[in-house]
């Protein structure tokens, strides 16, 4: 058992080593790593400084002699991540540590993130109350507010420090003993206005043999599908709720980004997508929206959470978006429409009920897809039970005329 530590060891080496010295009184190797660019090493790294910066194609006195510290950062960030993605691969990382403030918060989460799903990650830090999303990303990261600086040690420090330590040998020397069906794994992705379509298709998929993997689409739950598509981890995608989309778009707060639903595509892979909460793009509170959307339609959701209805012009824009996306796919492919509404919101009666809208983003669909598309329409919103079982149909059809079906 080996865990990997990674800090600045010319400014936080005091702190550092008192957490080495907790992991390896557990029984536990530990590796340094150092990534402080400004002075000498409090100790002697296992990785040293210099090694990390020629790791990243560059050298620790270039990055003195520039003074920029974002680029330093930026190539200490870059040298760790292929010091640890060496380390795991040759088998000696089994967890990995991090400690210290925004600066190595970043190189060593940056470095985190590059290590697959179920490694081990645990950073303490001072910027662990605030938001996380640019460290965490779409990774399994744990992070551990310091509370106090870490600039020194004292009662709190090393009991925070501690704590953390022994949370990571408690990670690495104990096996969770999780069981690990051979069965083939589909991707499917949920909203709350979405969740009966995906409970109802979840079910109907795993009682045929698959596993199944949900995924929130808030933003990073769409980036952590497309992420582990790439690692080939998920045989096959039900993308019911491609709402990430309209956030993209128009300028909500839980945008996947511009490469959302491309992973699939360019794997191969079998995939069934829908227009799962396209209604809508969100934001915070209500009087976080900002000023340029007064006057829109808006939905409550709770107090932190407001969701806004999309126009028929936004809409028929994430039409072409879609279809061109869903175009470039080189697996089988099929687009599912559920004419009778993309969400709860979205049905008569409710908040978000537009017809029109919802008749722009079909059209658009319908208009922009190419033939090696296919396309399903049901009458039905997407909550249906009806839609849910021809959706789940149609992918575990694909599953298995692709070879990769639970009977394969």
């Amino acid at each position: 058992m080996a865990v990997v530590i990674v800090g600045t060891l010319d400014t936080k080496s005091e702190e550092l080593g008192f957490a080495r010295d907790v992991v390896e009184a557990q029984g536990v190797d530990v590796h340094v790593v150092d990534v402080g660019v400004l002075g000498d090493p409090g100790f002697e790294p296992d990785t040293s400084a210099s090694a990390v910066a020629e790791a990243a194609g560059t050298t620790l006195d270039a990055l003195r002699q520039d003074a920029d510290r974002g680029e330093a950062m930026a190539a200490m960030g870059e040298g760790a991540t292929a010091v640890v993605e060496d380390l795991h691969a040759e088998g000696t990382l089994d967890g990995i540590l991090g400690l210290g403030g925004s600066g190595n918060t970043s190189i060593a989460t940056t470095a985190m993130r590059a290590l697959p799903v179920g490694v081990p990650k645990l950073m303490v830090s001072t910027m662990a109350s605030g938001d996380t999303e640019p460290y965490v990303g779409a990774r399994d990261v744990a992070m551990l507010y310091s509370v106090a600086d870490i600039e020194g040690l004292n009662q709190l420090s090393r009991q925070v420090i501690a704590n953390a330590a022994l949370a990571m040998v408690g990670m690495v020397a104990n096996d969770p003993d999780v069981e690990v069906e051979e069965r083939p794994t589909i991707g499917m992705t949920m909203f709350g206005v979405t969740t009966p379509c995906v409970q109802t298709a979840r079910e109907i998929l795993e009682a045929r043999g698959y596993e199944t993997i949900v995924f929130h689409a808030t933003g990073t739950g769409g980036r952590a599908m497309e992420s582990l598509i790439e690692e080939g981890v998920i045989d096959g995608v039900l993308d019911v709720t491609t709402t990430e989309w309209a956030d993209e778009l128009v300028g909500g707060v839980l945008s996947a980004g511009p490469d959302r639903l491309d992973a699939a595509a360019e794997a191969g892979i079998p995939q069934v997508v829908s227009t799962g909460a396209l209604d809508m793009v969100n934001f915070g509170p209500r009087d976080a929206v900002p000023e340029e959307f007064e006057g829109r339609q808006f939905h409550v959701h709770n107090p932190q959470v407001t969701l806004m209805r999309t126009t028929p012009e936004e809409n028929a824009e994430l039409g072409a978006i879609i279809a061109e996306k869903l175009n470039a796919a080189t697996g089988p492919t099929a687009l599912a429409l559920p004419l009778g509404g993309v969400s709860m919101l979205d049905v008569e009666g409710e908040d978000f009920h537009d017809p029109e809208a919802d008749a722009a983003l079909f059209d658009a669909l319908r208009a922009d897809l190419d033939d090696d598309v296919e396309l399903l329409e049901r009458e039905t919103d997407v909550n249906d039970d009806a839609f849910a079982e021809a959706i789940a149909d149609k992918l575990d059809a694909y599953m298995r005329e692709a070879g990769n079906g639970p009977d394969a």
